[in-house]
């Protein structure tokens, strides 16, 4: 899956929503400089975040396809997974990851990144939980129930998305501490909003990851169920996102 979303690139970067400046703001003012490694900086939509905010940024990304765009947009992009990235002997005050650290061997990951950057420097993976109104996402629920039965979509979630990411953040937090090069990690959230209108909704649908494998009349069954969702509730509605991000330190030597 993790390989899947360059299936429609173009899409991926035109729906898929960016991160608050505060976030940004936030991440460059605590790292000691403004070289930045991207880890599966996709088409790049928080590497040029991090470019409008000052920032020397290199992309490195598993998908081709994705890198090709991102390089399209003006960024410098390796294609590699992080892993197994050859860094060859650079150095880097942050690197980030957003939307893609759950892809990456926690441990492996963390390692690499002690190695890449230099003493002082931060790591900061981060990811936007979505809370769609309790109405619409009830809705969106007998949508799957009635298309895809057996996703894990067609069942009311036993806890937030909030607590989700949590949940992934809490297994980065153990990856970083794992390899004795950080200090303590620390979790940041931002919460923000996004107006959508229903058909912009279902331009950004296709490009998740539940969605990007999926044949395209099952897809068709998906969009049409949630735009009539969306129709029923007024043809646009506001998404609440949270922005967790997982944070620390470089210590001691490189």
């Amino acid at each position: 899956m993790a390989e899947s979303f360059g299936t429609d690139a173009v899409r991926y970067d035109r729906a898929r929503p960016s991160y608050p400046q505060a976030m940004i703001d936030r991440i460059v003012a605590a790292s000691p400089g403004l070289d930045v490694l991207d880890v599966g900086c996709g088409t790049g939509i928080a590497a040029r975040q991090f470019q409008a905010a000052g920032c020397t940024v290199l992309g490195v990304d598993v998908d081709a396809r994705m890198a090709e765009l991102a390089r399209q947009r003006g960024l410098d992009v390796e294609v590699a997974a992080f892993e197994a990235w050859d860094p060859a002997g650079r150095e880097f005050d942050a690197v980030v990851a957003g939307q893609t650290w759950h892809w990456v061997d926690p441990a492996a990951g963390a390692a690499k990144a002690a190695q890449v950057l230099r003493p002082g420097g931060r790591l900061a993976v981060f990811w936007n939980a979505a809370q769609p109104p309790p109405e619409l996402a009830e809705a969106f629920v007998e949508v799957y129930r009635r298309v895809l039965p057996d996703s894990p979509a067609a069942r009311r979630p036993t806890m937030s998305a909030i607590d989700g990411y949590s949940a992934m953040g809490a297994m980065t937090a153990d990856g970083i501490r794992g390899t004795g090069a950080f200090g303590e990690p620390e979790q940041w959230r931002f919460d923000w909003e996004r107006s959508y209108t229903r058909d912009e909704w279902l331009d950004q649908l296709p490009t998740t990851g539940l969605h990007t494998r999926l044949p395209p009349a099952q897809l068709q069954e998906v969009l049409t169920g949630t735009g009539a969702a969306v129709d029923t509730f007024g043809d646009s509605f506001t998404m609440r996102y949270t922005a967790l991000v997982v944070t620390a330190l470089r210590i001691g030597a490189s």
